[in-house]
């Protein structure tokens, strides 16, 4: 008897992994494979998933990418208003992984599947500036403090007071109303919490509120599946764990975060007054300049604000003018005879930056062809070609922003522009612009893709990737 069993077991082994090496993709993996097409539902956010000017972003949309291209499918992603259009999108069969940051809650747990956690995320409570810090939890006693709706900080909220603060009240503001930070920064609030990942961002957006307590536990982020899609939650927490035994998992999230600029309370009030009175008159002249060219218009309004600040009547000691500053002679070429008309004036800076990223090699990959392409805007092409000559003397890479970046503010240094072709050349100007540019393209990307909802798209269109 004994005998049997062992050689029943060793049977059993053998299929075992058999099923193991053939018979990998189980259920909802398998739809997927025969599908060709992973569907990921997530909200717009600078931390999960947003169209920005060089194609889709956010720390998820890098995730969601890497798990396709280990399933050997096309990814397509997309975003809804919130999170119980999230729990729609997964309990009509429509998405089949939701990829948002979540933190699940028993209305999750009823509808969907958790993986295991990826990342912490620790919770920031928010005040009006000029408030003094915190010393604890206790001190939200009778204050207003604020969430959004059906939010992971209304559950983190609901934990401390399950776990020792039967006395903590909040007020859940719904998704169609005003946003909590709104409230604290207008005064009509006393606190809101955050996740300290969107907060850098979200401080630009608000400039007047600043952290004033740390809460003592993180949130964990989790992606949700099918309750019955078993075998995709375990497949996507292998892909977790490989990930972060390795490393890949934390060296993706840092990338795929968004690089906040450095906060200057003084230079993010102004931008936000600026997008909330300049922009919208001068949006249609930068979507039109940019329907012309090819261009995305928010890089567009990215550079013309660095530029400008979108003052049509700008004016530079060399002669410069108008929105884009273009000068005399650049005008001219470009058929602008009105550089106090914004309208002639974005389509001629449009224009313009299009012969300066012609000239720019082919091979350069973008995004670093468009920053380079912003440097030649702004210090003219040879000096940039000069930049990328020193950078390759110095052991760096011609065709790579960063260490091109590194080299234009030595074209300012003797030892250094008595050897480059087209000489001196005030190279921290260039570098800065790329700079400034940069921080405030993904202000605009993730701000005011917001305003935009996609739709969640049919499965039969294989394929797409977007949001």
């Amino acid at each position: 008897m004994r005998q049997w069993r062992t050689a029943l077991a060793a049977a059993l082994t053998i299929l075992a992994a058999v099923c193991v090496a053939g018979c990998s993709d189980s259920p909802a993996v398998a739809r997927i494979r025969e599908r060709g097409v992973l569907a990921v539902a997530s909200v717009n956010g600078p931390t999960t998933f947003y169209q920005g000017a060089h194609g889709p972003q956010g720390a998820e949309f890098e995730l969601a990418q890497a798990f396709a291209e280990e399933l050997g499918v096309q990814l397509r992603m997309y975003n809804v208003a919130d999170e119980a259009a999230l729990r729609e999108e997964l309990d009509e069969g429509r998405a089949d992984i939701i990829a948002a940051g979540v933190t699940p809650t028993v209305t999750w747990n009823r509808i969907g599947r958790a993986t295991e956690s990826y990342r912490e995320i620790p919770q920031l409570v928010v005040a009006r500036r000029g408030r003094p810090k915190l010393q604890n939890v206790a001190a939200l006693k009778d204050r207003a403090v604020v969430v959004r709706d059906d939010s992971a900080q209304a559950q983190v909220l609901q934990r401390l007071r399950d776990n020792g603060a039967p006395w903590l009240e909040w007020h859940e503001l719904p998704h169609d109303g005003q946003e909590p930070l709104e409230l604290v920064a207008a005064g009509e609030a006393d606190y809101a919490i955050v996740d300290e990942s969107e907060f850098p961002y979200l401080q630009h957006v608000y400039p007047g509120v600043a952290v004033v307590l740390t809460l003592p536990d993180p949130r964990d982020a989790h992606w949700i599946v099918e309750r019955r899609a078993v075998d995709l939650a375990t497949r996507i927490d292998t892909f977790f764990a490989s990930r972060k035994n390795d490393g890949t998992l934390a060296k993706l999230l840092e990338t795929a975060m968004p690089q906040s600029p450095d906060f200057e309370f003084v230079t993010a009030q102004r931008l936000q007054k600026d997008i909330e009175q300049q922009l919208p008159a001068l949006r249609p002249h930068f979507e039109a300049a940019a329907m012309a060219t090819g261009l995305d218009w928010r890089l567009l309004a990215a550079l013309a604000y660095v530029e400008s600040k979108w003052l049509v009547d700008a004016a530079s000691d060399d002669g410069a003018r108008g929105i884009m500053m273009l000068t005399a002679d650049t005008a001219a070429s470009l058929g602008v005879t009105d550089r106090a008309d914004p309208e002639q004036n974005i389509l001629g800076g449009a224009r313009y930056f299009i012969e300066v990223r012609g000239k720019i090699p082919q091979r350069i990959p973008e995004p670093d062809r468009t920053w380079f392409a912003l440097a030649a805007y702004n210090v003219g092409y040879g000096h940039l070609e000069d930049a990328r000559v020193l950078a390759q003397s110095r052991g760096g890479d011609p065709d790579r922003w960063a260490d091109v970046r590194a080299a234009l503010p030595l074209l300012t240094q003797e030892e250094y522009y008595l050897k480059a072709r087209h000489g001196y050349a005030r190279g921290w100007e260039p570098a800065r612009m790329v700079d400034q540019v940069q921080d405030f393209l993904k202000l605009l990307e993730w701000q005011q893709s917001g305003l935009i909802m996609t739709d969640s798209p049919p499965l039969s269109n294989a394929g797409a990737t977007g949001g």
